[in-house]
């Protein structure tokens, strides 16, 4: 049995060279972007520091700051009420508060101005009954808030109806039969229990607006993204974007020292002994409550999701004819291709890590896969720099060692930016996975071992289709979240590729917004069928299922 366990330990080590490899090819952005530090300020850092630093930094807070209270207000409370009372159409209104985050932050801040801009569809509608309306202002720090917290607000929904759902009716009728009012019970009690997963749900919300750059480009608001694209497009100086970039990472680090505090060192843990206090509280909404608790989760539905989709399906019928050509179908064909082939290789990796980093004579390799899931917290504007010079770098060393030109399998292909998207969303796939995984324990995996099965065998036999359903919804989030993704895609991808995204960004950037809609409408579809495939997955684990795991522990 020594032996065997020596022989084990041998075995996985020829792995762990490469799990650190791995994890560090992936992070080279960021040591790449660290070493460019020490070449110097460049030529318009002193302008910057003088004119816009100071915009991009206050704006940048103003939005967290704003979206991140709107946001919340919306989550929390729209989570709450379909998780713990009953309603007609409760499981499609749970759905729908999903969609907005169908629709790209950049496409519904087009839709709102075309909505309630000069000459807007709604704008139009008001006055055809008499009224002379000019426009309602949406080109502003405000206006950039509401679009961005409608669009986001589903990171904390998702974050909070998944503990509200597990939240146990016991700890309720306790609060009630001490004399504790609703209000009292909700604000003194699930508020301060939930609060780890409402600050989870809070900080991607935060990441997102750090990295939103459509949005604010299109309302001309000055943050951190914008600046260093225009850094480095429009001024043409690398430099002092890696300066900026730096900045943001320092921003970034003090908000994840801020959530890390705020979720202090306390035990959230809640002890089920009887799988009846999983059950909904079931309270049934009647009369005035009915219509204020309707009208809580469908003010999100509708401005977050309906208001927008309604502008792009009229302008989709306007444009339907010049727009609906085999280009488009290139387009779309290109951006799943492009998504699958990097949420594939994503759930590949994690895998790799997850299971090769798992053992406990080998936990020191734990470090070096969470460096390689940092590119979620980085803003995919800081990511691109650095895959740039980290490209340029490969490239140098490759013509100076081997005399090989390499430097078109980086920048006529999508390698570079397959590579990004590995970067920038392995955390999104690591992390659903990871998760599970320790949920399953060690025991199932070394019963397997005494019975003669060998590690990849049990791994692919066993294991992983345990986990399927997590490895679908793992592919399907950072799916979604490639086919999104608008800095990364506009500041690497070779000239012949074309996606949804970049198309419709392109064509509102040319003051083309109506043709803008049609390569829209059809990303919100493909994104919207996977968010209903994600929740339909997620909901089919029952409790018994889960119970069932647990008992083979």
């Amino acid at each position: 049995m020594l032996f065997n366990l020596k022989h084990f330990k041998r075995d996985f080590s020829k792995w762990s060279l490469l799990v650190v490899v791995i994890s560090l090819f992936i992070a080279l952005p960021i040591f790449i972007i660290t070493l460019s530090l020490s070449d110097g300020k460049g030529e318009m850092w002193d302008h910057i520091v003088s004119y816009f630093l100071f915009d991009y930094l206050s704006n940048s807070i103003i939005l967290i700051i704003g979206c991140g209270l709107l946001s919340s207000f919306l989550g929390v409370s729209s989570a709450w009420v379909v998780s713990k009372h009953d309603f007609k159409g409760r499981k499609i209104i749970e759905w729908l508060l999903f969609m907005p985050l169908s629709i790209p932050s950049y496409i519904m801040a087009y839709c709102y101005v075309g909505m309630l801009g000069n000459g807007g569809t709604l704008i139009r509608f008001i006055n055809s009954f008499g009224f002379d309306i000019q426009k309602i202002e949406m080109m502003n720090i405000i206006g950039l808030i509401w679009v961005l917290s409608f669009s986001l607000f589903p990171y904390i929904y998702a974050a909070s109806r998944a503990f509200f759902k597990s939240f146990p009716n016991s700890i309720r009728d306790t609060t009630f039969l001490l004399g504790a009012s609703k209000s009292k019970y909700f604000f003194s009690i699930v508020i301060p229990l939930a609060s780890p997963a409402i600050i989870g749900g809070l900080f991607l919300v935060c990441m997102e607006v750090l990295n939103d750059y459509g949005a604010a480009k299109y309302y001309g608001i000055n943050t951190f993204t914008t600046g260093i694209f225009r850094t480095w497009t429009a001024l043409e100086d690398l430099q002092s974007s890696i300066y900026l970039s730096a900045l943001l990472v320092v921003f970034v680090l003090i908000l994840l020292g801020l959530v890390k505090w705020l979720r202090g060192r306390k035990s959230y843990n809640i002890k089920i002994d009887n799988k009846e206090n999983y059950k909904y509280a079931n309270d049934q909404l009647k009369g005035s409550k009915k219509i204020i608790y309707l009208s809580i989760v469908g003010i999100p539905i509708f401005f977050g999701f309906i208001f927008p989709l309604i502008q792009l399906i009229i302008w989709a019928i306007q444009t339907f004819e010049s727009m609906f050509d085999i280009t488009l179908f290139n387009i779309v064909s290109q951006s799943l291709l492009l998504a699958f082939a990097t949420s594939l290789l994503i759930i590949c990796i994690s895998t790799l890590l997850i299971y090769f980093t798992k053992w406990n004579f080998i936990k020191r390799l734990n470090f070096f896969s969470k460096i390689a899931t940092l590119g979620y917290v980085i803003p995919g504007a800081i990511i691109g720099i650095g895959v740039i010079r980290s490209s340029q770098t490969i490239i140098d060393f490759f013509n100076y060692a081997f005399h090989l030109r390499i430097g078109f399998l980086f920048y006529s292909s999508s390698v570079v930016l397959i590579y990004a998207y590995v970067f920038r969303f392995l955390a999104v796939g690591y992390n659903s996975i990871e998760s599970n995984t320790l949920k399953l324990g060690r025991y199932i995996s070394e019963s397997s071992y005494i019975l003669g099965m060998g590690r990849l065998k049990t791994l692919f036999k066993i294991e992983l289709p345990i986990l399927k359903t997590t490895l679908i919804g793992a592919f399907i989030l950072v799916f979604i979240d490639v086919l999104k993704e608008l800095p990364l895609t506009l500041i690497l991808k070779p000239y012949n590729l074309q996606t949804l995204a970049v198309k419709s960004y392109e064509y509102a950037e040319d003051e083309r917004v109506a043709e803008a809609a049609l390569p829209a409408l059809l990303l919100i579809i493909v994104v919207g069928i996977l968010i209903s495939v994600f929740n339909y997955r997620m909901s089919s684990i029952s409790f018994n299922k889960k119970e069932k795991i647990d008992g083979n522990k």
